[in-house]
C-alpha cells in the first residue's frame, strides 16, 4: 500500500507513494478537510482542478447527520458527494471528547449526547469501524482517546492504555467486517492506528510499540495541535516517529500552519490534514510565501495585485486584492470562496514543492529558504 521511494540525507524527510482503491497519493501530502462531506466554500470540481489527491471526512458528524441510512442508500460517501478520489475518515473519537455535551466512558466505548440536539448515542471501537465501513472511506482510523493538554501523566497513561485496547478491538472488528462484507462500498480499506501519549515521550513510545505489534496499515500521531507550544508539537513528532516502521505511512492529525508542515516533513511525517486554509479564509486571511495578509486592511483598498503574485490559482489569475477586499466589506459570499480556493491551492502547491525538492535532493535548501521568507512579519 505504501511505497517509500527515498529519504532526505539531511533530515528525516521521506518521499513516498500511497496506493488506494480510489487512486494514488503522492507523499508528503496535505488533505483538505471535508468534515460534513464538503470542503467549506469549495466545490469538488475546484478541488480536483487544483490537484487535490485525498480529502478527509468526519465520522462523528456524518454519523449524526445525514446518518448511515443515507450512505447505505447512496452506496457510500464517495458516491453521495460525487468525489471519486481517496477519502480518509477519522474515528470520531476526538469529536466525542471535544464536542459532546455529556459523555460517559466505559471499557466498551463512550456514551454521549449529540452536540446537535442532545440525543443519546454510543460510539466505541466496533461502532466507529462499522460506520467507516458503511461510509466506504479508503483509510479508516482506529477509535482512540485523545487526552487534553496539559494533563498529568497518570491520566494520560490511562488514555494510552485505553487507546491500545480500543485499537485492538478496532483492528479485530475491521478484519471481521472485511471477511463478512464482500459488497461494501470500497473493496480495499486500510486501517490506521493512532499513537497517543500527550507530551510524555515514554508513553508515546509505549503506545507506538503496542500499535506496531498489531501491524496496522499505517500510523497516526494524535493528540497534537491541542493547545501545546509549537516546540512541544515538534518534540512529540521527534520522539514518536522513530518508533514507527519505515515502510508504513505516518500521519500527523490536525496539523498545521505552513511552516509547521515543512518542519514536520523534516521530522519524518508523510500526510497532514488541517482546517486552517478555509477557516482563516472566512476571516479574510490569505496565505502567501511571505506570511499572511488580511484583506480587511485599508492598505488593500486600491491594491491592483493578485492575492499572491505568481500564484496560479483561479482567484489570483482573475481578481485583484482590491476587488476581493470589496467583497469582504460588502458581505459577499464570493469573498470566502475565492480566498478558500487560494489558501487550499497554496497548501497543495507547498506540498508539491516539498515533493519536488525531495525528488531533486534540494529539500534542505528549500526548507531554509521557505522558513526565512514565510516567517517574515507581514500584515
Amino acid at each position: 500500500m505504501f511505497q517509500l521511494l527515498s529519504k532526505d540525507p539531511g533530515s528525516e524527510a521521506r518521499r513516498g507513494r500511497l496506493v488506494t482503491s480510489h487512486g494514488i497519493i503522492e507523499t508528503p501530502q496535505y488533505m483538505p478537510v471535508g468534515t460534513q462531506a464538503s470542503v467549506k466554500a469549495v466545490a469538488q470540481r475546484d478541488l480536483d482542478a487544483m490537484g487535490t489527491e485525498i480529502i478527509l471526512g468526519n465520522t462523528y458528524h456524518l454519523f449524526l447527520r445525514p446518518g448511515l441510512e443515507v450512505f447505505r442508500k447512496f452506496g457510500g460517501l464517495h458516491k453521495f458527494m460525487n468525489w471519486h478520489k481517496p477519502i480518509l475518515t477519522d474515528s470520531g473519537g476526538f469529536q466525542v471528547f471535544s464536542l459532546a455535551k455529556l459523555r460517559e466512558i466505559t471499557e466498551a466505548g463512550v456514551e454521549f449526547r449529540s452536540h446537535l440536539d442532545g440525543s443519546k448515542f454510543f460510539l466505541g471501537p466496533k461502532e466507529a469501524v462499522a460506520i467507516q465501513h458503511a461510509l466506504g472511506s479508503d483509510i479508516l482510523m482506529a477509535f482512540d482517546e485523545c487526552p487534553p493538554w496539559p494533563c498529568e501523566e497518570a491520566k494520560v497513561n490511562d488514555a494510552v492504555q485505553r487507546t491500545i485496547r480500543w485499537a485492538r478491538a478496532s483492528l479485530d472488528h475491521h478484519r471481521h467486517l472485511i471477511s463478512t462484507e464482500p459488497n461494501r462500498p470500497t473493496a480495499q480499506q486500510a486501517l490506521f492506528g493512532i499513537v497517543q501519549g500527550g507530551s510524555y515521550a515514554n508513553l508515546r513510545a509505549d503506545c507506538a510499540g503496542a500499535l506496531v505489534e498489531m501491524d496496522f496499515d499505517g500510523y497516526a500521531i494524535g493528540g497534537v495541535s491541542v493547545g501545546e507550544p509549537e516546540e512541544e508539537m515538534y518534540r512529540t513528532a521527534e520522539v514518536t516517529a522513530p518508533h514507527l516502521p519505515q515502510h508504513k505511512v505516518r500521519y500527523a492529525m490536525g496539523l498545521g500552519q505552513p511552516h509547521q508542515l515543512v518542519e514536520l516533513v523534516a521530522r519524518g511525517i508523510d500526510i497532514f490534514d488541517c482546517v486552517l486554509p478555509t477557516r482563516v479564509a472566512r476571516h479574510a486571511t490569505v496565505y502567501t510565501r511571505h506570511g499572511t495578509l488580511n484583506l480587511r486592511g485599508a492598505q488593500y483598498k486600491m491594491d491592483p495585485l493578485p492575492l499572491e503574485p505568481g500564484c496560479g490559482c483561479y482567484a489570483c489569475q482573475t481578481f485583484t486584492r482590491a476587488y476581493i477586499r470589496h467583497l469582504f466589506k460588502a458581505g459577499e459570499i464570493l469573498a470566502l470562496v475565492l480566498v478558500s480556493l487560494h489558501n487550499l491551492h497554496f497548501y497543495l502547491e507547498l506540498m508539491r514543492d516539498i515533493r519536488n525538492a525531495l525528488d531533486d535532493g534540494s529539500f534542505g535548501a528549500f526548507r531554509t529558504h521557505f522558513l526565512s521568507t514565510y516567517l517574515q512579519e507581514r500584515t
